[in-house]
């Protein structure tokens, strides 16, 4: 496979965001472990771990704007503890009855058990979500079609034409933007109120499918014109190589969330044994269905 320039990325890992410069396929497989892990893991403090490796990761090795800071210090965790709390709400009473009551509200009650329970499974949700922002918070779409064709050996045929329908989305917002503005000059806005709406929305989807019709025709033109898919492989423009620095990563990540398993995983009920919930069943097995 030929290259014809040097990879843009190469200088990124120097300027103190180390995420950055790694190859995409490195920031996915180093915390699939511990995701695949998190699926089988019942207890409170092995989630929180893995978060809190999660957050470490990002705070040093990406660029974080004040939207994502916000995201990551406030929206998840109250969609945990919204999550957490309507999980307890619907969880069996007859496994958690032997718990502390928290909350009685006429016949219905709520025990500690329950809380534990819906915890955890939020916990489990958002330690899986933060694990995946590594790779979504500082790969882009086109990096990661570009690495799958020089690592993986995914077909560039494929991997390309995911590209380019990957770069009909911006142009399908513009087209949106053009066809609202136009349809405003027009006075065809069709009044308020939700039946209005999905009038306005079915004036949008015609002509936005026959541009993308139009848009699709042309690039597959441009590809057959330029002979696309004639040859088994394509000269790349950008490298997106895999180095030490990637194999590093990739195994110290793993190495950490093993440690972090072993350490927590076979004694998950320890930090609540001192609580009145800590004998609900199941929780000396963190692999018990919660």
């Amino acid at each position: 496979m030929t290259v014809l320039a040097a990879d843009p990325y190469a200088d990124l890992a120097a300027r103190g965001r180390f995420l950055l410069g790694l190859n995409p396929l490195a920031k996915l497989a180093a915390p699939l472990p511990a995701m695949i892990a998190l699926v089988f893991v019942r207890d409170l403090v092995t989630p929180l771990a893995f978060i809190g490796l999660a957050y470490a990761v990002l705070v040093a090795g990406a660029r974080l704007t004040p939207r994502v800071v916000l995201l990551l210090l406030v929206a998840l965790p109250a969609a945990v503890a919204l999550l957490g709390f309507g999980m307890a709400v619907w969880a069996d009473a007859s496994r958690v009855d032997q718990s502390a009551v928290v909350l009685t509200i006429g016949p219905w009650t709520l025990y500690g058990g329950a809380l534990v329970i819906g915890l955890a499974t939020a916990l489990r949700l958002a330690a899986i979500i933060a694990l995946a922002l590594i790779a979504g918070l500082t790969t882009t779409g086109p990096d990661l079609v570009r690495a799958s064709v020089q690592q993986l050996r995914v077909p560039y045929r494929v991997g390309y034409t995911a590209l380019a329908a990957f770069r009909f989305v911006p142009r399908f917002g513009h087209e949106l933007d053009v066809i609202r503005q136009a349809h405003r000059v027009r006075g065809s806005h069709g009044g308020r109120g939700p039946f209005a709406a999905i009038a306005r929305w079915w004036g949008y989807l015609v002509p936005l499918l026959a541009g993308a019709i139009r848009h699709a025709e042309r690039v597959a033109l441009a590809m057959d014109a330029r002979a696309f898919g004639a040859h088994p492989d394509r000269t790349e423009r950008h490298l997106v190589p895999w180095r030490a620095r990637d194999t590093a990563f990739t195994v110290a990540f793993a190495a950490v969330s093993l440690v972090i398993l072993w350490l927590l995983f076979p004694w998950a009920a320890s930090p609540w044994a001192g609580f009145p919930w800590a004998g609900f069943p199941g929780a000396g097995f963190p692999w018990a269905a919660a």
